[in-house]
């Protein structure tokens, strides 16, 4: 690796880069009651423009990890900036459902850009201490999302309109830009650079298996945060807050995920993960008042490892299947979330009508939606409990000579910074 290549500089892009992706879905999130109200948009309307956004991310991944290896890291993140900022800018100029739609996407394919370039950039340049650096990584996800929830809510009370939330995000993105075009990337040494053997690694029963974890995981962390504002707004406590609360504590949980994952193991660690992510939902979706920011503490606590755990188990136990490996995982993961936010607006909008049939106040029948919500979801993360449980048992089972993230020497951390 050439001792031209800053790997500091290349990391700080892709975080920057990261933190504009976060800022997408909390910004989103946090105007869906404004773009409700200025479009006369149902919940089933805005569930069909969030899907937009989340089907954007597993086209650019599957586009981007077939041609990681052609392309290469540089090109695919300045087809993410170019993303965001096309996206941004005809989001902001959007007049009704169907420019929110394609602007949706825009974005959507700008984020699995993202995903796609900087995931296995990563991995090559931290290839001795993959899952720690690339937790690291994600925290600027839920750190990305904080920031976001905090502008969103600050301008919010302060009278500033979506559009004006939608056009700070221009700032940290022509940052990254300038950033990915000043800086000179490494050749890819240290993951596998055949396609034939990616592809065919995909095929394997334990990919296979951690893909249709991935549906869940994704759904239980992702599918729950972009709908908090419709799902708590009449809860008691603040959406926005709950929003930057729940990715503070996911961001500091991610910066020290390595001895974490030494102690208990990855697979370990998923299960940790399942079994605190559904007390959280499900308490989420009986509490009110305060006792809603100790639920979603809890949810925080679990959802933290997911994403970022489940691309390092791949990079590690399946490094056969390269950059399209982790670019196919992510795509996955997003597609689920995609297909299933139709269905979670729906659910708000049939719970809201039972209730108002049941001649509750409007008020009564959008905190009943938000909880039936909340109960359906807590299903996702129940049935990794049994999912995870038994990768724990095969782990378990495999020679201690296959690749295990278990192996990686968890002193080499310390001296891998950003």
């Amino acid at each position: 690796m050439s001792t031209n290549i800053n790997k500091n500089k290349l990391f700080i892009a892709c975080c920057l880069a990261l933190t504009v992706t976060a800022m997408t879905f909390a910004i989103r999130a946090g105007i869906l009651g404004q773009l409700s109200q200025d479009f006369a948009l149902s919940d089933t309307e805005l569930g069909w423009i969030n899907a937009m956004a989340f089907l954007g991310f597993p086209v650019a991944t599957m586009f981007g990890g077939l041609l990681y290896n052609i392309l290469g890291a540089k090109k695919l993140v300045l087809l993410a900036f170019v993303g965001h900022i096309v996206g941004l800018l005809l989001t902001m100029n959007a007049v009704g459902f169907w420019s929110l739609l394609i602007s949706s996407f825009c974005i959507g394919f700008a984020n699995g850009s993202v995903e796609a370039g900087c995931n296995p950039l990563i991995a090559d340049m931290y290839h001795k201490n993959k899952t720690t650096m690339l937790n690291r990584f994600h925290v600027w996800f839920p750190g990305g999302i904080v920031i976001g929830a905090l502008v969103s809510k600050t301008m919010t009370d302060m009278s500033f309109d979506w559009q004006a939330q939608i056009a700070i995000m221009l700032v940290p993105a022509v940052i990254y830009g300038y950033l990915i075009f000043t800086q000179k990337f490494p050749q890819t040494s240290n993951i596998e650079t055949s396609t034939s053997k990616n592809i065919k690694a995909l095929f394997s029963p334990l990919f296979l298996f951690i893909a249709f974890c991935m549906t869940l995981t994704a759904v239980s962390e992702l599918g729950t945060q972009q709908w908090i504002e419709r799902i708590l707004g009449s809860s008691g406590a603040s959406p926005m807050l709950i929003m930057a609360m729940v990715t503070g504590v996911m961001a500091v949980g991610r910066y020290f995920a390595g001895p974490m994952i030494h102690k208990f193991n990855p697979a370990g660690v998923l299960l940790y993960s399942a079994i605190v992510t559904t007390i959280g939902i499900y308490s989420m979706s009986v509490a009110t008042g305060n006792m809603i920011y100790v639920s979603a503490l809890l949810f925080a606590l679990g959802a933290t490892y997911f994403w970022p755990t489940m691309i390092g188990f791949i990079a590690e136990n399946i490094p056969k299947s390269g950059a399209l490996g982790m670019s196919i995982l992510g795509g996955i993961g997003m597609f689920s979330v995609s297909m299933w936010n139709p269905v979670i607006g729906g659910w708000i909008d049939t719970a809201r009508q039972q209730a108002l049939a049941e001649n509750s106040s409007l008020e009564l029948a959008e905190l009943a939606a938000g909880q039936a919500t909340l109960a359906n979801l807590s299903v996702f993360p129940f049935v990794l409990i049994f999912a995870f449980t038994v990768l724990v048992f095969y782990m378990r089972k495999q020679s201690p000579a296959a690749p295990s993230l278990a192996t990686e020497n968890p002193k080499k951390e310390v001296s891998c910074e950003k």
